[in-house]
């Protein structure tokens, strides 16, 4: 890049053109955290571009906090100044920049939205009962997850300790032999609410700016033992990886779908005009190669419905919050977006570079990215979440 000005040249086949424009934090080299956007293999520095000192901040947050009229008003001027010249003291290299959590996360919910991972995990446990239990076709079925362990893709994940039940039925207490992925779509709250306001329905786009992937990692030992009476704990509050970057609501509009029948209807409060189902693909890779091809498009509660769920009892939100779809699968095995259910909880191991596999070695890499359709025809691609496992810690 020469002069004082630069075009980014966008090749035809890039899944990162104008009508995505994902939203991170990076940090240029022997520079500050700032925002900026994605535009196929460069980033735009938007305190630079738009003259705003907004986007010179550690966060997204700020913007978030700023609205849906803010959000489009920066979405198509950045869309219009893509087209032309940039000043070159506002784009970087993607390959020269380091990654930044794209959020302060205020607070962080998982959900368990997918009726097939559900189903799959109730016959896993529950092989001579019911699959779902009664209350699942109700409500979208929560748990409150850890903020300060939410942590950028590409970080390495120390794999987790604790108690975990033995044959005996007492437990010892040692490194996690279970540990698996969750592949997961977040979203990310941008306006918040007032303490003891619920969120209709209908307010979802008011209130969430945009989508990441995530991957809840989960010690599926730990979690086993812990779980019962009051659910997740320790086995999911030890790393949840979040993309670097945030894909706007309104780069998702052409993957709108209705969502899937929902029986019994739901209770008034979870029922809205829209449905916001939406027609993503994702791709889990395993040390680099694919095991999986989770569809979100057949998720049976909606992120509109999470968010009104989550608000029902009163309960504020901030810009910053993040929520998580819970485990992505669908019907098929390679569909299933956990390993616990791609090995049939260690009984039906997967093939991974020649070698059968179960649950996640040290060392292990895993990667998942998704697409969706775009406005012009072609796909657009949402940030990856990558991480590696370490060893425990032996202290």
């Amino acid at each position: 890049m020469t002069g004082t000005t630069t075009r980014i040249e966008v090749p035809a086949d890039s899944l990162f053109g104008p009508e995505n424009l994902p939203y991170g934090v990076i940090a240029p080299a022997g520079g500050a955290p700032r925002v900026g956007v994605r535009l196929a293999d460069s980033v735009l520095d938007l305190a630079v571009l738009l003259d705003d000192s907004t986007f010179a901040r550690p966060s997204l947050n700020a913007f978030l906090a700023q609205g849906p009229r803010r959000w489009r008003e920066v979405r198509e001027r950045v869309q219009a100044l893509a087209e032309s010249e940039l000043p070159a003291a506002a784009v970087h290299s993607l390959a020269a920049v380091r990654p930044v959590l794209p959020i302060e996360v205020a607070d962080y919910v998982d959900f368990y939205a997918s009726i097939d991972h559900a189903t799959n995990l109730g016959r896993l446990f529950r092989p001579d009962g019911e699959a779902l239990l009664p209350n699942w076709r109700h409500l979208p079925v929560g748990y409150h997850g850890r903020a300060g362990t939410v942590v950028v893709s590409g970080t390495d994940v120390v794999r987790p300790r604790g108690q975990r039940r033995t044959e005996s039925g007492t437990p010892d207490f040692g490194p996690s032999q279970r540990l698996d992925i969750e592949a997961e779509l977040g979203f990310v709250v941008g306006v918040g609410s007032e303490l003891g306001r619920p969120i209709p329905v209908d307010d979802f786009a008011a209130h969430v700016f945009g989508v990441a992937l995530v991957n809840d990692w989960s010690a599926r030992d730990i979690q086993a033992w812990e779980y019962q009476p009051l659910g997740p704990f320790l086995g999911k509050s030890f790393a949840t990886s979040l993309s670097a970057w945030v894909t706007p609501l309104a780069a998702l509009e052409a993957a709108r779908i209705p969502l899937p029948p929902q029986e019994p209807e739901p209770l008034p409060y979870l029922r809205g005009r829209e449905s916001w189902g939406l027609d993503l693909e994702l791709t889990v890779e395993w040390n680099g190669e694919r095991v999986a091809r989770p569809p979100y498009g057949r998720m049976y509660w909606s992120p509109a419905q999470m968010l009104a769920h989550l608000s029902a009892n009163g309960a504020a939100t901030r810009p910053g919050d993040l929520y998580a779809s819970g485990t992505i699968s669908g019907p098929d095995r390679d569909q299933r977006g956990s390993f616990i259910e791609l090995s049939w909880g260690g009984r039906e191991p997967v093939t991974v570079k020649g070698e059968a596999r179960t649950f996640l070695r040290d060392g292990d890499e895993v990667t998942i990215t998704a697409t969706a359709p775009g406005p012009t025809g072609r796909p657009i691609a949402l940030g990856e979440v990558t991480g590696r496992i370490l060893p425990a810690h032996n202290e």
